[in-house]
C-alpha cells in the first residue's frame, strides 16, 4: 500500500509533471476509481489550471485555479504516471488528465482499483471531512505526546489510527517502533516523555530516510528493520 513516503514521492512528481499546466481533457477508462460523478469532475477540471499540490498523510492534493483541490487517494496498489500517446499509456491506468502546453497524459494507475479520486473545497475541509489527524511529518512532540498520553491502547493500533496522525502504515510503524526501542504493546498512556521525544524523532527519522531515497526501502540503511521483511519482487 502506497504509504506517506510513496505519497510524497508522487507529489514531486506531479509537482515537476503537471504544475502550471492546464487540464484540457478528461479520459476516465474506470468509473470504479471515483468517489465524485464522472460529469461533475469533467466539469470541475476541464479548463482549470493546476497551480500547486499538497499532501496530508497518504492523499495527494492538485491545487486547480479556482481554490479547489483534486484528491487522490491511491488505495492499496495506487501509482502516477505520464504519457503522451495512448498506446504508451501505463497498464492499469484508469483516468488521466490531458495536460495542455506539454501534451502529457498524467496518468492514475491502480491495478486492484481500491484507490479514489475525489474533489474537495480546501485541505482543511477535507481533513475535518474525513476526520484525519495532524500529518506525520508535521505533528509535533507535544501533540504526540497528549495523544498518546490520553489512551489506554497498545501505541502500535495508536500509531495507525489516522485520526490520531495522518500518514503511517503497517511497515513505518513496526520501523519507528524499532528505532525508538519500543514494544508495540506498550499503552500509550505508559510512555514516559523520554520514550514518547524518541518516538517522534524515529517517526522523522524514518519518513525523511524513505522520501530521501524516492520510497525505494532496499536502499535503506543496514540498521533499519525493514531488511528483514520479505519482499514480492513480482509486485
Amino acid at each position: 500500500m502506497p504509504e506517506l513516503p510513496e505519497v510524497e514521492t508522487y507529489r514531486r512528481f506531479i509537482d515537476e509533471v503537471a504544475v502550471g499546466q492546464t487540464i484540457t481533457g478528461l479520459e476516465v477508462r474506470d468509473a470504479h476509481v471515483l468517489a465524485v460523478p464522472e460529469d461533475e469532475l469533467r466539469t470541475a477540471v476541464v479548463g482549470r489550471t493546476i497551480t500547486g499540490t499538497g499532501r496530508l498523510g497518504k492523499n495527494c492534493f492538485l491545487k486547480l485555479d479556482d481554490g479547489r483541490l483534486l484528491v487522490l487517494h491511491f488505495g492499496m496498489t495506487g501509482d502516477i504516471g505520464a504519457f503522451r500517446d495512448a498506446p504508451d499509456a501505463p497498464r492499469f491506468t484508469r483516468v488521466a488528465w490531458q495536460l495542455a502546453d506539454s501534451g502529457l497524459n498524467l496518468a492514475f494507475i491502480d491495478p486492484r482499483k481500491f484507490g479514489r479520486i475525489r474533489l474537495a473545497d480546501s485541505a482543511e475541509a477535507y481533513q475535518k471531512a474525513k476526520k484525519l489527524g495532524p500529518d506525520a511529518l508535521e505533528i509535533t512532540a507535544a501533540e504526540l505526546q497528549q495523544k498518546l498520553g490520553r489512551r489506554r491502547v497498545f501505541v502500535k493500533p495508536l500509531l495507525l489510527n489516522q485520526s490520531l496522525t495522518a500518514g503511517l502504515g503497517n511497515w513505518i510503524v513496526d520501523e519507528v517502533l524499532f528505532q525508538a526501542k519500543i514494544h508495540p504493546e506498550r499503552l500509550g498512556n505508559s510512555l514516559t516523555d523520554k520514550e514518547t521525544a524518541a518516538l517522534h524523532e524515529a517517526i522523522q527519522l524514518v519518513l525523511t530516510t524513505a522520501i530521501r531515497h524516492e520510497a525505494n526501502y532496499r536502499h535503506f540503511p543496514a540498521s533499519f528493520l525493514i531488511h528483514a521483511r520479505e519482499w514480492d519482487d513480482s509486485a
